[in-house]
């Protein structure tokens, strides 16, 4: 896995990672929000119901209170009465009264007439309830609610029920009517379904959100992938097209000093050669002729001088014989010879250790920086220092001279050449300069220190 595929991974996984612990726990947090707020819904209901259970209650009695007070009927008129009032009270679709002796014989009962007459003091709902007894005592008790089974009309199906019953105090009667959970519960489930229903809404969404980042994300640095990949296809085209013109260059320079120099001094050698060789036919003088051999010597050391400083120039042999710190002293001692400048000199100690392309690159930036001063600064200080911190080599090199406008010399031949020495090793040139206070020469390299201290 490359590093742009490993840099895109940092960047997705985290994303995921975070979109999934936020939706977990976010689902987690609803569905906790849900089961409370449906239980506080359910008691609310359920609270209501039993309002309303009282309420009817209430306008039953109301109903039956003109029957109890009245004290000219006989208890078995006003019971009859009673029950026939409680037999046709209904409300709404399962709702009824129902009536019950002290003894669990059934008085009242509207949807299950066979009931009526029969004691149900011991009857059980599925679950082992014995209800009458529990709707006695809760009657008993000054009224209240008892919860059970029971059949719901007009299906007959058993459902969840609670009922609220008082006592009709004149014959200790428990009189009450009673609710079924079922749509209470039904409720419950749409409610439920709903919310669940927004809860995978909701998580969809997140889902197509997250989907759609990661997609950007991708998208993103695909784009910006390419684009750094057409910028280094053009950074490179161009540091080759510089390499390119450089090798030409100096191709040129050599053919010209090959041509004007080293071609002119062996011709001169050869005219010599073959002036002697005529006098010797013509049988001149012996003086004569030891004077041309004397000249044709000269003009031949003077062409192995030529051929030095060439091949000198080409590579430097110092830089083979005794490494970078030695030749770097040369070039500062002749050029302080030549000049009668003073220099100063300060290196790190492991310079002879940097790759190959970094010597010769810093020899040559270091050549061009002294034959610019030498040409142009007047300078009476020249100060070269090369240090390596945080795996960058840092070059500097300083004169007091006379300095110049940055904005006219920028496109010196020379300045251009350290520059793109200095791109070829992936270095970066930097030039300051100040008329009347000097110029500095600044530039940066990265090297690899752990190869730098295991060279030999």
């Amino acid at each position: 896995m490359n590093l742009k595929s490993k840099i895109m991974m940092l960047t997705v996984l985290p994303l995921l990672g975070v979109t999934a612990v936020i939706t977990y726990l976010g689902l987690t947090y609803a569905r906790s929000l849900t089961h409370q707020e449906l239980a506080v819904y359910e008691q609310r209901m359920v609270e209501t119901r039993k309002q309303a259970l009282k309420d009817h209650v209430e306008i039953a009695m109301s109903a039956l209170r003109p029957i109890l007070d009245d004290t000219s009927l006989s208890d078995v008129e006003a019971q009859y009465r009673v029950r026939e009032i409680l037999t046709q009270l209904n409300y709404s679709e399962d709702g009824y009264f129902f009536a019950y002796t002290q003894e669990g014989v059934n008085l009242v009962h509207p949807t299950q007439p066979d009931f009526v007459d029969q004691n149900l003091l011991d009857f059980q709902d599925r679950e082992g309830n014995y209800l009458i007894q529990g709707l006695l005592e809760a009657a008993n008790s000054g009224g209240g609610f008892h919860r059970y089974i029971w059949e719901k009309p007009p299906l007959m199906q058993q459902e969840d029920k609670m009922s609220y019953v008082v006592l009709i105090e004149r014959w200790n009667w428990m009189m009450g009517t009673g609710l079924y959970f079922d749509d209470i519960y039904q409720d419950l489930k749409t409610t439920q379904s709903k919310i669940n229903q927004n809860i995978t809404n909701s998580l969809f969404t997140v889902l197509f959100i997250l989907g759609f980042t990661v997609l950007l994300v991708v998208l993103l640095g695909l784009f910006i992938n390419l684009h750094e990949h057409r910028l280094a296809d053009a950074r490179l085209k161009s540091l080759i097209k510089r390499f390119i013109r450089m090798q030409i260059s100096e191709r040129r320079q050599f053919s010209r000093e090959l041509h004007d120099g080293i071609n002119q001094l062996l011709v001169s050698s050869k005219f010599r050669v073959e002036l002697v060789t005529n006098k010797l036919k013509k049988g001149v003088q012996v003086e004569t002729i030891e004077q041309d051999l004397v000249e044709a010597e000269r003009v031949i050391d003077q062409t192995i001088q030529e051929v030095r400083l060439i091949s000198h120039n080409l590579r430097p042999t110092l830089l083979d014989d005794l490494g970078l710190q030695a030749a770097l002293k040369g070039l500062l001692e002749q050029f302080s010879e030549r000049t009668n400048i003073f220099t100063e000199y300060e290196a790190t100690s492991n310079l002879d250790k940097l790759p190959e392309e970094v010597e010769i690159t810093l020899y040559r930036v270091t050549q061009e920086c002294l034959s610019n001063i030498e040409k142009h600064a007047q300078a009476t200080h020249v100060s070269l220092k090369i240090s390596i911190k945080k795996g960058h080599l840092q070059f500097e090199c300083y004169d007091d001279g006379y300095g110049f406008n940055l904005g006219e010399s920028q496109k010196g031949i020379g300045l251009i050449n350290m520059r793109e020495r200095l791109e070829l090793v992936e270095g970066v040139f930097e030039l300051h300069s100040i008329m009347g206070e000097g110029t500095k020469v600044t530039a940066s390299i990265p090297v690899n220190l752990a190869a730098v201290d295991k060279k030999p």
